[in-house]
């Protein structure tokens, strides 16, 4: 068993020791994390696909000027 296995294992057994209330409060913690996940990277996917578009409008004649602020 790797040393990860063993970690979650005793992590399960931990959760599984909390009163049902509590092991819904951990659900709950873990749900908000994930859902920050995923809110992250999408972010982040965003920000990619507009980096072409900003950069076609930053990188133009009319504004060079400001390039050297």
């Amino acid at each position: 068993m790797t040393d990860a296995t063993l970690e979650t294992l005793e992590l399960v057994e931990r959760i599984q020791s909390l009163p049902l209330l509590k092991r819904s409060q951990v659900e709950e913690y873990v749900d908000f994390l994930l859902a920050r996940l995923v809110d992250r990277s999408i972010v982040t996917a965003a920000a990619t696909l507009s980096e072409p578009s900003f950069a076609a409008v930053r990188d133009n004649e009319d504004d060079a000027v400001y390039d050297t602020l």
